[in-house]
């Protein structure tokens, strides 16, 4: 393949879903402070609003004239049955309260940023931008009995709402409503299709 995608995330999942889909990909620090963002919006607004300045705070290498660069960035939150958007557990307390709270169902927002940038006289500049957030619904639910085995054997601790469907957790997801991937980080149909909208591919 001719390009590699600039992941500008740490996270296990998204990287994983990369990996699984054959699509090369390098890492990238982005040093954004998403407490900076307005958490007072709506579930998808704020996670699109997560992702871009996300992309806004991403350190970039050094290049040569006419270079591109293909950069990604994503956020995903989930919000309870209750309405509040869950963002990652604190510490193992409030990973377990997430996850009682996570048994009435979630609605989740999967959001990423994909730029193709150009190196032009002395810096990077955007030659296209594709902005998605994609919404999904699914229903994990960890009885009380399974909850430290479940914490202590799976990336719970690390991701949105301490849930991770995949890997260990997938036996306590009962029902998706959208998209897999969505709900593991990264919606890969979108992302495809929007890496093949910019030449990615060829």
């Amino acid at each position: 393949m001719k390009h590699t995608l600039h992941l500008a995330s740490q996270s296990y999942s998204r990287q994983q879903l990369l990996k699984e889909s054959e699509i090369p990909f390098e890492l990238l620090h982005q040093d954004a402070d998403e407490s900076a963002c307005d958490w007072t919006l709506p579930l998808d607004k704020l996670v699109a609003s997560i992702s871009l300045y996300k992309m806004n705070h991403v350190v970039l290498p050094e290049g040569k004239e006419g270079d591109v660069m293909f950069v990604l960035t994503g956020d995903t939150l989930c919000q309870d049955s209750d309405g509040a958007i869950q963002g990652k557990p604190k510490d193992r307390e409030d990973a377990i309260a997430k996850i009682k709270q996570a048994r009435g169902g979630s609605k989740l927002c999967s959001a990423f940023c994909l730029d193709k940038k150009v190196f032009q006289n002395g810096e990077w500049k955007i030659a296209e931008r594709i902005h998605e957030v994609v919404l999904a619904e699914y229903l994990f639910y960890v009885p009380d009995n399974w909850i430290d085995r479940y914490l202590d054997n799976s990336i719970g601790l690390s991701c949105s709402n301490a849930i991770a469907i995949e890997l260990y957790g997938a036996q306590f997801l009962k029902y998706v409503n959208g998209s897999y991937s969505t709900i593991v980080g990264l919606p890969m149909y979108e992302l495809r299709e929007a890496l093949e909208r910019m030449g990615f591919f060829s």
